[in-house]
């Protein structure tokens, strides 16, 4: 995972991303990356998985 940080309390899903930071350009040139899971990953200690990319537009 790239800038993301996942936390179980009970049954709450608290995901964290720093949007200051910025990784490499989409495959696409289009979009900066700023965080992502790198496809599908389990929730800690849970049999959910997540999903998840956040970019913003060159």
């Amino acid at each position: 995972m790239k800038n993301v940080q996942m936390t179980v309390d009970g049954n709450i899903l608290t995901i964290k991303v720093d949007l200051s930071k910025e990784f490499v350009p989409s495959s696409s040139g289009k979009t900066i990356i700023i965080a992502s899971t790198e496809g599908s990953v389990s929730v800690p200690d849970r049999e959910e998985k997540v999903g998840l990319n956040i970019y913003r537009k060159k």
